[in-house]
């Protein structure tokens, strides 16, 4: 049965994921540490694969961890022309993006992309690093390797980051062949980066605890005294930063 096949083969992800990213996710819970500890802030940036929702405000989840997200909106509603020669790469936005932000240079910045050839993912990654964050990957090395980047420095986002958490995602993402389907069936890189990222969290606490600061961890919203105690948290984070 498919099932079977499925089970059996996630149970082989999360093993190689133990035994492979632990160590770099100790280095981005410390990474996350430090940055909190010094009231530097902790930001994650997703192309859309389970990285941001994932992370951001769910209960057992750290507050401290918030979405960053920038967009670029035009109007302009001239008669359409072929515009095909045009550069539409938007190189260089990410720039003034962290300029606008509330990010300053200590701060980490979580960015998620399976592929990570995509040019605002780089743009990003590179605009941070020199902006002074610490940059932590979230992206599979083997896809990403396989693939040209779109960005004119030719990197790749594993190639950018300061801590690469690997999610083991084959080339393509599915990880299982199914006789009659062209395509693999079933993407690797959803549930190892959550399990990558609940992971980290795991060290940063831990990390946190060991300096004597009790991080704001959020209850459910939907369980009993949920929403006053997040709030209460939400007030003691603007004030501390944890």
């Amino acid at each position: 049965m498919l099932i079977d096949t499925y089970f059996n083969t996630v149970d082989g992800l999360f093993d190689k994921l133990k035994t492979t990213q632990k160590d770099a996710c100790i280095a981005a819970g410390h990474a996350m540490a430090e940055a909190i500890a010094k009231g530097n802030a902790v930001h994650v940036f997703d192309t859309g694969h389970i990285v941001d929702a994932e992370l951001i405000y769910r209960g057992g989840g750290l507050l401290a961890l918030k979405s960053f997200k920038y967009h670029l909106h035009v109007d302009d509603a001239v008669r359409k022309r072929d515009r095909s020669g045009v550069d539409t790469s938007m190189e260089g936005l990410a720039k003034y993006a962290l300029r606008a932000s509330n990010a300053l240079p200590g701060d980490v910045m979580f960015i998620g992309s399976v592929s990570g050839k995509t040019v605002n993912v780089i743009d990003l990654a590179l605009a941070a690093k020199e902006f002074g964050l610490t940059v932590i990957a979230v992206t599979s090395v083997a896809y990403s390797s396989s693939v040209k980047s779109l960005h004119s420095s030719g990197k790749r986002l594993f190639e950018c980051a300061d801590i690469v958490l690997d999610n083991c995602a084959p080339v393509a993402e599915g990880m299982i062949p199914v006789e009659g389907i062209e395509a693999p069936f079933a993407a690797a890189s959803g549930l190892a980066a959550a399990f990558l990222l609940w992971s980290s969290c795991a060290e940063a606490i831990d990390e946190l605890l060991a300096r004597g600061i009790t991080p704001s961890v959020l209850k459910s919203a939907n369980f009993e005294d949920g929403p006053e105690y997040n709030k209460k948290l939400a007030e003691y984070y603007e004030k501390t930063g944890y």
